[in-house]
Protein backbone atom coordinates (compact mmCIF):
# COMPACT_ATOMS: atom_id res chain seq x y z
CA UNK A 1 0.00 0.00 0.00
CA UNK A 2 2.81 1.87 0.75
CA UNK A 3 4.30 1.83 -2.23
CA UNK A 4 1.09 2.48 -4.65
CA UNK A 5 0.80 5.67 -2.55
CA UNK A 6 4.36 6.82 -3.40
CA UNK A 7 3.65 6.67 -7.06
CA UNK A 8 0.71 9.56 -6.65
CA UNK A 9 1.50 13.18 -6.52
CA UNK A 10 -0.56 14.94 -3.55
CA UNK A 11 -3.88 16.69 -3.74
CA UNK A 12 -2.44 19.59 -1.80
CA UNK A 13 -2.89 22.73 -3.92
CA UNK A 14 -6.07 24.92 -3.31
CA UNK A 15 -7.64 26.86 -5.89
CA UNK A 16 -5.67 30.38 -4.77
CA UNK A 17 -2.67 28.67 -5.45
CA UNK A 18 -3.29 26.78 -8.68
CA UNK A 19 -4.64 30.46 -9.78
CA UNK A 20 -1.49 32.11 -8.69
CA UNK A 21 0.67 29.63 -9.54
CA UNK A 22 -0.32 29.92 -13.66
CA UNK A 23 0.03 33.96 -12.98
CA UNK A 24 2.97 33.64 -11.24
CA UNK A 25 4.28 31.41 -14.86
CA UNK A 26 3.51 34.36 -16.65
CA UNK A 27 4.75 37.23 -14.83
CA UNK A 28 8.18 37.29 -14.86
CA UNK A 29 11.14 38.08 -16.73
CA UNK A 30 9.46 38.43 -19.96
CA UNK A 31 7.32 41.48 -18.75
CA UNK A 32 9.83 42.59 -16.21
CA UNK A 33 13.09 42.37 -18.44
CA UNK A 34 11.62 41.38 -21.64
CA UNK A 35 9.95 44.47 -22.37
CA UNK A 36 12.78 46.28 -23.20
CA UNK A 37 13.34 43.79 -25.92
CA UNK A 38 9.97 44.31 -27.47
CA UNK A 39 10.31 47.71 -26.50
CA UNK A 40 14.05 48.04 -28.75
CA UNK A 41 11.77 45.46 -31.53
CA UNK A 42 8.27 46.85 -32.26
CA UNK A 43 8.73 50.42 -30.24
CA UNK A 44 5.21 51.60 -28.76
CA UNK A 45 3.35 49.42 -31.10
CA UNK A 46 4.18 46.05 -29.30
CA UNK A 47 1.46 46.97 -27.35
CA UNK A 48 -0.54 45.20 -30.47
CA UNK A 49 1.36 42.49 -30.15
CA UNK A 50 0.80 41.62 -26.56
CA UNK A 51 -2.99 42.00 -27.42
CA UNK A 52 -2.96 39.59 -29.78
CA UNK A 53 -1.39 37.25 -27.88
CA UNK A 54 -3.78 38.02 -25.04
CA UNK A 55 -6.42 36.84 -27.76
CA UNK A 56 -4.34 33.40 -28.43
CA UNK A 57 -3.92 33.24 -24.77
CA UNK A 58 -7.43 32.83 -23.81
CA UNK A 59 -8.57 30.41 -26.22
CA UNK A 60 -5.36 28.35 -25.77
CA UNK A 61 -6.21 27.87 -21.74
CA UNK A 62 -9.91 27.63 -22.20
CA UNK A 63 -8.78 24.68 -24.71
CA UNK A 64 -7.01 22.99 -21.65
CA UNK A 65 -9.20 23.79 -19.29
CA UNK A 66 -11.92 22.14 -21.12
CA UNK A 67 -9.72 18.71 -21.72
CA UNK A 68 -8.69 19.15 -18.25
CA UNK A 69 -12.56 18.57 -17.07
CA UNK A 70 -13.49 15.96 -19.68
CA UNK A 71 -10.48 13.82 -18.86
CA UNK A 72 -9.75 14.42 -15.06
CA UNK A 73 -6.89 13.27 -13.76
CA UNK A 74 -4.72 14.05 -17.18
CA UNK A 75 -2.05 16.66 -17.59
CA UNK A 76 -0.71 18.23 -20.74
CA UNK A 77 1.76 15.83 -22.00
CA UNK A 78 -1.12 12.92 -20.90
CA UNK A 79 -3.97 15.06 -22.92
CA UNK A 80 -0.99 15.22 -26.10
CA UNK A 81 -0.43 11.16 -25.35
CA UNK A 82 -4.14 9.85 -25.83
CA UNK A 83 -4.87 12.63 -28.67
CA UNK A 84 -1.81 11.42 -30.81
CA UNK A 85 0.02 8.60 -29.06
CA UNK A 86 3.06 7.93 -27.71
CA UNK A 87 5.53 9.58 -30.59
CA UNK A 88 3.99 13.18 -30.34
CA UNK A 89 3.55 12.68 -26.99
CA UNK A 90 7.45 12.15 -26.65
CA UNK A 91 7.71 14.76 -28.57
CA UNK A 92 5.64 17.37 -26.59
CA UNK A 93 6.56 15.90 -23.19
CA UNK A 94 10.17 16.52 -23.63
CA UNK A 95 10.01 19.87 -25.32
CA UNK A 96 7.73 21.09 -22.42
CA UNK A 97 10.20 19.94 -20.43
CA UNK A 98 12.86 21.03 -22.50
CA UNK A 99 10.93 24.76 -22.36
CA UNK A 100 10.72 25.35 -18.75
CA UNK A 101 14.27 24.41 -18.17
CA UNK A 102 15.27 27.34 -20.46
CA UNK A 103 12.53 29.19 -18.94
CA UNK A 104 13.65 29.01 -15.06
CA UNK A 105 17.52 29.41 -16.25
CA UNK A 106 16.33 32.38 -18.05
CA UNK A 107 14.46 33.63 -14.37
CA UNK A 108 17.58 32.28 -12.38
CA UNK A 109 19.88 34.72 -14.68
CA UNK A 110 17.61 37.67 -14.60
CA UNK A 111 17.62 37.24 -10.66
CA UNK A 112 20.97 37.18 -10.90
CA UNK A 113 21.13 40.31 -12.88
CA UNK A 114 18.78 42.17 -10.75
CA UNK A 115 21.26 40.99 -7.72
CA UNK A 116 24.10 43.17 -9.49
CA UNK A 117 22.01 46.15 -8.73
CA UNK A 118 22.66 46.55 -5.56
CA UNK A 119 26.44 43.88 -5.57
CA UNK A 120 27.62 45.14 -9.28
CA UNK A 121 31.25 43.58 -8.43
CA UNK A 122 29.64 40.17 -7.99
CA UNK A 123 29.81 37.93 -11.00
CA UNK A 124 26.28 37.07 -12.82
CA UNK A 125 26.92 32.98 -12.63
CA UNK A 126 27.50 33.46 -8.80
CA UNK A 127 24.74 35.51 -7.88
CA UNK A 128 22.57 33.05 -10.38
CA UNK A 129 23.50 29.94 -8.37
CA UNK A 130 23.09 30.89 -5.01
CA UNK A 131 19.32 31.66 -6.27
CA UNK A 132 19.10 28.33 -8.08
CA UNK A 133 20.50 26.51 -4.61
CA UNK A 134 17.56 27.80 -2.53
CA UNK A 135 14.49 27.76 -5.58
CA UNK A 136 15.14 23.68 -5.58
CA UNK A 137 15.58 23.74 -1.48
CA UNK A 138 11.80 25.40 -1.68
CA UNK A 139 10.21 22.49 -4.14
CA UNK A 140 12.13 19.69 -1.67
CA UNK A 141 8.88 20.40 0.57
CA UNK A 142 5.43 19.36 0.37
CA UNK A 143 3.64 20.62 -2.38
CA UNK A 144 1.06 22.76 -0.14
CA UNK A 145 3.99 24.42 1.30
CA UNK A 146 5.07 25.13 -2.57
CA UNK A 147 1.97 26.49 -3.07
CA UNK A 148 1.66 28.73 -0.48
CA UNK A 149 4.84 30.16 -0.61
CA UNK A 150 4.20 30.80 -4.80
CA UNK A 151 1.02 32.27 -3.76
CA UNK A 152 2.81 35.00 -1.65
CA UNK A 153 5.58 35.33 -3.97
CA UNK A 154 2.85 35.81 -6.33
CA UNK A 155 0.97 38.38 -4.54
CA UNK A 156 4.02 40.63 -4.08
CA UNK A 157 4.34 40.86 -8.07
CA UNK A 158 0.72 41.17 -8.32
CA UNK A 159 0.74 44.10 -5.81
CA UNK A 160 3.90 45.80 -7.28
CA UNK A 161 2.63 45.80 -10.73
CA UNK A 162 -0.76 47.29 -9.45
CA UNK A 163 1.36 50.03 -7.40
CA UNK A 164 3.00 50.47 -10.44
CA UNK A 165 0.38 51.34 -12.92
CA UNK A 166 -1.48 53.27 -10.37
CA UNK A 167 2.09 55.31 -9.41
CA UNK A 168 2.72 55.66 -13.30
CA UNK A 169 -0.67 57.36 -14.14
CA UNK A 170 -0.58 59.62 -11.05
CA UNK A 171 2.66 60.65 -12.66
CA UNK A 172 1.58 60.70 -16.36
CA UNK A 173 -1.49 62.67 -15.13
CA UNK A 174 0.90 65.58 -13.57
CA UNK A 175 -0.61 64.62 -9.68
CA UNK A 176 2.41 63.74 -8.54
CA UNK A 177 5.52 66.21 -9.81
CA UNK A 178 7.95 64.46 -12.28
CA UNK A 179 10.25 65.44 -15.12
CA UNK A 180 7.68 64.23 -17.91
CA UNK A 181 6.66 66.96 -19.99
CA UNK A 182 4.40 65.54 -22.86
CA UNK A 183 3.86 61.79 -22.41
CA UNK A 184 1.62 61.84 -25.52
CA UNK A 185 4.76 62.49 -28.09
CA UNK A 186 6.47 59.70 -26.63
CA UNK A 187 3.93 57.40 -28.46
CA UNK A 188 3.85 59.64 -31.92
CA UNK A 189 7.60 61.04 -31.62
CA UNK A 190 10.82 59.07 -32.20
CA UNK A 191 9.91 57.12 -35.49
CA UNK A 192 5.66 57.12 -34.75
CA UNK A 193 3.45 54.57 -32.98
CA UNK A 194 5.00 51.36 -35.57
CA UNK A 195 8.90 53.00 -35.29
CA UNK A 196 9.95 49.87 -37.22
CA UNK A 197 6.63 49.42 -39.32
CA UNK A 198 4.20 45.84 -39.10
CA UNK A 199 7.65 43.55 -39.26
CA UNK A 200 9.01 45.31 -35.98
CA UNK A 201 5.50 44.60 -34.35
CA UNK A 202 5.80 40.72 -36.00
CA UNK A 203 9.11 40.27 -34.80
CA UNK A 204 7.93 41.34 -31.11
CA UNK A 205 5.66 38.30 -31.01
CA UNK A 206 8.40 35.52 -30.34
CA UNK A 207 9.48 37.50 -27.16
CA UNK A 208 5.92 38.20 -26.43
CA UNK A 209 4.94 34.13 -26.64
CA UNK A 210 7.87 33.43 -24.23
CA UNK A 211 6.32 36.20 -21.99
CA UNK A 212 2.96 34.36 -21.69
CA UNK A 213 3.96 30.90 -21.86
CA UNK A 214 3.25 29.39 -17.97
CA UNK A 215 -0.29 30.09 -18.76
CA UNK A 216 -0.17 26.16 -19.46
CA UNK A 217 0.94 25.68 -16.13
CA UNK A 218 -2.49 24.79 -14.97
CA UNK A 219 -2.76 21.89 -16.98
CA UNK A 220 0.08 20.61 -15.11
CA UNK A 221 -1.17 21.87 -11.86
CA UNK A 222 -4.47 20.28 -12.22
CA UNK A 223 -3.70 16.71 -11.00
CA UNK A 224 -2.29 18.22 -7.80
CA UNK A 225 -5.66 20.48 -7.15
CA UNK A 226 -8.56 19.47 -5.42
CA UNK A 227 -11.96 19.92 -6.64
CA UNK A 228 -10.50 20.86 -10.17
CA UNK A 229 -14.00 20.81 -12.34
CA UNK A 230 -15.33 24.07 -9.72
CA UNK A 231 -12.09 26.11 -9.48
CA UNK A 232 -10.58 25.45 -13.15
CA UNK A 233 -13.52 27.70 -15.35
CA UNK A 234 -12.84 30.57 -12.47
CA UNK A 235 -8.86 30.29 -13.36
CA UNK A 236 -9.01 30.70 -16.49
CA UNK A 237 -11.09 33.82 -16.88
CA UNK A 238 -9.80 35.74 -14.18
CA UNK A 239 -6.48 34.73 -14.58
CA UNK A 240 -6.12 35.62 -18.87
CA UNK A 241 -7.53 39.39 -18.31
CA UNK A 242 -5.27 40.07 -15.35
CA UNK A 243 -2.44 38.55 -17.36
CA UNK A 244 -3.44 41.06 -19.95
CA UNK A 245 -3.72 43.82 -17.86
CA UNK A 246 -0.74 43.49 -16.04
CA UNK A 247 1.12 42.88 -19.55
CA UNK A 248 -0.38 45.85 -21.60
CA UNK A 249 -0.78 48.61 -18.78
CA UNK A 250 2.59 48.80 -17.64
CA UNK A 251 4.00 48.73 -21.37
CA UNK A 252 1.97 51.65 -21.96
CA UNK A 253 3.21 53.51 -18.46
CA UNK A 254 6.33 52.69 -19.91
CA UNK A 255 6.23 54.38 -22.99
CA UNK A 256 4.47 57.23 -21.76
CA UNK A 257 6.95 58.36 -19.20
CA UNK A 258 9.88 57.55 -21.04
CA UNK A 259 10.46 57.40 -25.17
CA UNK A 260 10.69 53.67 -25.80
CA UNK A 261 14.53 54.38 -28.22
CA UNK A 262 16.14 55.32 -24.26
CA UNK A 263 15.10 51.87 -22.66
CA UNK A 264 18.84 50.48 -22.76
CA UNK A 265 17.90 47.01 -21.42
CA UNK A 266 20.82 46.83 -18.84
CA UNK A 267 18.50 47.51 -16.14
CA UNK A 268 14.22 46.72 -15.90
CA UNK A 269 12.81 49.08 -17.81
CA UNK A 270 10.64 49.47 -14.36
CA UNK A 271 13.65 50.22 -12.21
CA UNK A 272 15.01 52.62 -15.27
CA UNK A 273 11.14 54.77 -14.89
CA UNK A 274 11.80 54.91 -11.24
CA UNK A 275 15.40 55.76 -11.77
CA UNK A 276 14.54 58.88 -14.51
CA UNK A 277 11.30 60.14 -11.88
CA UNK A 278 13.69 61.18 -9.15
CA UNK A 279 11.45 59.29 -6.16
CA UNK A 280 13.49 58.45 -3.44
CA UNK A 281 14.11 54.87 -3.02
CA UNK A 282 11.44 53.98 -5.16
CA UNK A 283 14.18 52.12 -7.50
CA UNK A 284 15.70 50.08 -4.73
CA UNK A 285 11.70 49.02 -3.91
CA UNK A 286 11.20 48.04 -7.40
CA UNK A 287 13.93 46.13 -8.13
CA UNK A 288 13.62 44.03 -4.48
CA UNK A 289 10.01 43.33 -6.00
CA UNK A 290 11.29 42.39 -9.28
CA UNK A 291 13.78 39.86 -7.68
CA UNK A 292 10.68 38.00 -5.89
CA UNK A 293 9.03 38.34 -8.82
CA UNK A 294 11.05 36.43 -10.82
CA UNK A 295 12.69 33.97 -8.54
CA UNK A 296 8.68 32.91 -7.96
CA UNK A 297 9.01 32.43 -11.78
CA UNK A 298 11.70 30.59 -11.40
CA UNK A 299 10.01 28.54 -8.03
CA UNK A 300 6.98 27.36 -10.86
CA UNK A 301 9.67 26.39 -13.67
CA UNK A 302 11.00 23.60 -11.00
CA UNK A 303 7.55 22.62 -9.88
CA UNK A 304 7.11 22.68 -14.11
CA UNK A 305 9.36 20.46 -14.88
CA UNK A 306 9.54 18.02 -12.21
CA UNK A 307 5.72 17.40 -12.59
CA UNK A 308 6.08 17.04 -16.37
CA UNK A 309 8.75 14.76 -16.13
CA UNK A 310 6.90 12.36 -13.43
CA UNK A 311 4.07 12.12 -15.84
CA UNK A 312 6.49 10.59 -18.57
CA UNK A 313 8.09 8.07 -16.55
CA UNK A 314 4.20 7.57 -15.80
CA UNK A 315 3.37 6.58 -19.42
CA UNK A 316 6.79 5.58 -20.30
CA UNK A 317 8.03 8.37 -22.31
CA UNK A 318 10.62 9.27 -19.61
CA UNK A 319 12.51 6.47 -17.56
CA UNK A 320 10.54 4.71 -14.76
CA UNK A 321 12.83 6.14 -12.13
CA UNK A 322 11.41 9.85 -12.44
CA UNK A 323 8.13 8.33 -11.48
CA UNK A 324 8.58 7.64 -7.74
CA UNK A 325 7.99 10.23 -5.14
CA UNK A 326 9.30 10.80 -1.92
CA UNK A 327 6.37 10.04 1.49
CA UNK A 328 5.85 13.19 0.69
CA UNK A 329 4.21 12.76 -2.33
CA UNK A 330 7.34 15.35 -3.98
CA UNK A 331 8.87 13.60 -7.62
CA UNK A 332 12.60 13.87 -5.81
CA UNK A 333 14.53 12.22 -8.83
CA UNK A 334 12.77 14.68 -11.20
CA UNK A 335 13.66 17.70 -9.15
CA UNK A 336 17.49 16.49 -9.27
CA UNK A 337 17.80 16.02 -12.88
CA UNK A 338 16.11 19.45 -13.77
CA UNK A 339 18.78 20.61 -11.45
CA UNK A 340 21.68 19.34 -13.02
CA UNK A 341 20.93 21.28 -16.26
CA UNK A 342 19.73 24.37 -14.38
CA UNK A 343 23.37 24.56 -12.99
CA UNK A 344 24.18 23.71 -16.72
CA UNK A 345 22.42 26.43 -17.91
CA UNK A 346 24.25 29.06 -14.96
CA UNK A 347 27.77 27.62 -16.23
CA UNK A 348 26.40 29.49 -19.64
CA UNK A 349 26.40 32.97 -17.73
CA UNK A 350 29.53 32.68 -16.69
CA UNK A 351 31.09 32.00 -20.40
CA UNK A 352 28.62 34.80 -22.01
CA UNK A 353 27.19 36.79 -18.86
CA UNK A 354 26.72 39.57 -21.41
CA UNK A 355 24.87 37.84 -24.03
CA UNK A 356 22.77 34.82 -22.44
CA UNK A 357 19.99 35.56 -21.27
CA UNK A 358 19.02 37.50 -24.55
CA UNK A 359 19.80 34.07 -26.59
CA UNK A 360 17.67 32.14 -24.21
CA UNK A 361 14.97 34.11 -24.24
CA UNK A 362 14.47 33.42 -27.65
CA UNK A 363 13.92 29.94 -27.86
CA UNK A 364 11.03 29.42 -25.04
CA UNK A 365 9.13 31.03 -27.52
CA UNK A 366 9.83 28.62 -30.49
CA UNK A 367 9.21 26.09 -27.72
CA UNK A 368 5.68 27.83 -26.14
CA UNK A 369 4.41 27.85 -30.03
CA UNK A 370 5.02 24.38 -30.99
CA UNK A 371 3.49 23.26 -27.10
CA UNK A 372 0.06 25.42 -27.83
CA UNK A 373 0.09 24.83 -31.29
CA UNK A 374 -0.12 20.42 -29.73
CA UNK A 375 -2.43 22.19 -27.41
CA UNK A 376 -4.89 23.17 -29.68
CA UNK A 377 -4.58 19.87 -32.13
CA UNK A 378 -4.91 18.03 -29.27
CA UNK A 379 -8.56 19.66 -28.35
CA UNK A 380 -9.90 19.37 -32.22
CA UNK A 381 -8.98 15.30 -31.92
CA UNK A 382 -10.29 14.83 -28.56
CA UNK A 383 -13.55 16.73 -28.39
CA UNK A 384 -15.82 14.21 -31.10
CA UNK A 385 -14.97 11.47 -27.88
CA UNK A 386 -15.64 13.34 -24.74
CA UNK A 387 -17.78 10.94 -22.71
CA UNK A 388 -18.80 13.15 -20.49
CA UNK A 389 -19.39 16.91 -21.63
CA UNK A 390 -18.00 19.19 -19.50
CA UNK A 391 -19.30 22.11 -17.81
CA UNK A 392 -16.87 24.77 -19.04
CA UNK A 393 -16.06 24.94 -23.51
CA UNK A 394 -14.43 26.71 -25.64
CA UNK A 395 -17.11 29.04 -27.25
CA UNK A 396 -17.57 29.26 -31.19
CA UNK A 397 -15.58 25.64 -31.63
CA UNK A 398 -13.94 24.92 -33.75
CA UNK A 399 -13.61 28.05 -35.86
CA UNK A 400 -11.72 30.05 -32.40
CA UNK A 401 -9.56 26.98 -32.27
CA UNK A 402 -8.51 27.04 -35.69
CA UNK A 403 -7.69 30.28 -35.60
CA UNK A 404 -5.90 30.21 -32.98
CA UNK A 405 -3.52 26.61 -34.33
CA UNK A 406 -3.32 28.78 -37.77
CA UNK A 407 -2.39 32.27 -36.22
CA UNK A 408 0.63 30.14 -33.96
CA UNK A 409 1.42 28.23 -36.93
CA UNK A 410 1.42 31.91 -38.81
CA UNK A 411 4.08 33.54 -36.35
CA UNK A 412 5.80 29.93 -35.85
CA UNK A 413 7.18 29.83 -39.23
CA UNK A 414 7.41 33.52 -39.81
CA UNK A 415 10.09 33.06 -37.28
CA UNK A 416 11.89 30.31 -38.78
CA UNK A 417 12.96 32.34 -41.72
CA UNK A 418 14.04 35.58 -39.90
CA UNK A 419 17.20 35.72 -39.85
CA UNK A 420 17.68 37.85 -36.35
CA UNK A 421 16.14 34.28 -34.79
CA UNK A 422 18.99 32.37 -36.30
CA UNK A 423 20.80 30.75 -33.03
CA UNK A 424 17.43 30.27 -31.61
CA UNK A 425 16.44 28.79 -34.83
CA UNK A 426 19.13 26.56 -35.07
CA UNK A 427 18.66 25.42 -31.64
CA UNK A 428 15.20 25.03 -32.05
CA UNK A 429 15.13 22.52 -35.13
CA UNK A 430 17.92 20.68 -34.39
CA UNK A 431 16.26 20.15 -30.81
CA UNK A 432 12.89 19.10 -32.56
CA UNK A 433 14.76 16.70 -35.01
CA UNK A 434 16.83 14.94 -31.92
CA UNK A 435 13.40 14.53 -30.13
CA UNK A 436 11.62 13.15 -33.62
CA UNK A 437 14.71 10.77 -33.88
CA UNK A 438 14.49 9.64 -30.73
CA UNK A 439 10.82 8.91 -30.35
CA UNK A 440 11.51 6.40 -33.27
CA UNK A 441 13.67 4.56 -31.15
CA UNK A 442 12.27 4.53 -27.96
CA UNK A 443 8.50 3.64 -29.52
CA UNK A 444 6.12 3.09 -26.54
CA UNK A 445 5.04 -0.67 -26.20
CA UNK A 446 1.62 -1.81 -27.45
CA UNK A 447 -1.38 -2.01 -25.65
CA UNK A 448 0.19 0.35 -22.60
CA UNK A 449 -2.06 3.40 -22.34
CA UNK A 450 -3.45 6.21 -21.01
CA UNK A 451 -7.08 5.51 -19.49
CA UNK A 452 -9.78 8.35 -18.94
Amino acid sequence: MKNNQQQNLQKGLMPRHVQFIALAGMIGTGIFKGSADTLNIAGPSVIVAYLIGGLLLFIIMAALGEMALAFPNLNVQHLVNKAFGFQVSYLIGWLYWINWILVTVVELLAAGSFLQFWFPSVPLWLLSFLCAVIIVGINLFQVKYYGELEFWFAGIKIIALIAFIILGLLLLLGLIPSNIQDPISNFTEHGGFFPHGLSGTFSAFLVVMFSYGGAELIGVAVTETKDAERVLPKIIKGAVWRVIIFYVFPIIIICGMMPWNKVTGQDSPFVQVFSSTGLPGAAHIMNFVLLTAVLSAANSGIYATSRTLFSMAQSEVAPKVLAKVSSKGIPVAGIMLTSIFILAGVYLAYLTPSQVIGYLMTIPGFTVMIIWIGICAAQLKLRPHYKNQPAFKVKWFPYSTIFALISLSIIFIGFLFNANNLIGTIVSVGTIAVLIILSFKYRKPKGNKIIA
